[in-house]
């Protein structure tokens, strides 16, 4: 038996004053995404913006259902738009942010398995890692290049995309 370990590196800022301007834009995009959620059910507010190579912001917020495996998380939703309407148009950042009165957030809200894979996926699409900014309004903003720090063990089964066994 071999014991290995996974450590992941992010960088913490205390507001977002630490950030240069474009990080700061983006995240204060994602805030403006909050205002499209329909989250009924939860009152917990997510938004995304996505800054693409092109300088276009592409945004995203959850979409509850009443039949809850209906909806859909801010960061599919933004990703779909992309895949959909820009689809060779590199994602340079990703913000994500999320809002609720039902208690205070302290800290960033950190993307489901599901959004991870499937931002892992973008990532590999474009052969390049982006940046995800995490940002708490009024709080931290945690920032890593890549979703790899997030998801270490993402799937990827390179066997798929052919016929051959």
């Amino acid at each position: 038996m071999v014991k290995k370990e996974i450590n992941i590196a992010f960088e913490d800022f205390g507001s977002l004053s630490e950030l240069n301007a474009a990080d700061q834009n983006v995240c204060i995009e994602a805030v403006k995404a909050l205002e499209n959620s329909h989250s009924p059910y939860s009152n917990f507010k997510v938004g995304v913006a996505i800054l693409l190579a092109s300088g276009k912001i592409v945004y995203g917020s959850n979409q509850e259902n009443a039949a809850y495996p209906s909806g859909l998380c801010a960061e599919r939703v933004a990703l779909f738009s992309i895949g959909a309407n820009y689809p060779n148009d590199e994602i340079k950042t990703i913000a994500i942010t999320a809002q609720t009165n039902k208690f205070e957030l302290l800290k960033p809200t950190t993307p489901c398995g599901a959004c991870l894979q499937v931002m892992a996926e973008y990532e590999k699409k474009q052969n390049h890692q982006f940046e995800v900014l995490l940002y708490c309004i009024d709080g931290p903003i945690w920032k890593t290049k890549g979703v790899s720090s997030y998801l270490p063990f993402m799937f990827f089964e390179e066997r798929l995309k052919s016929n051959k066994a």
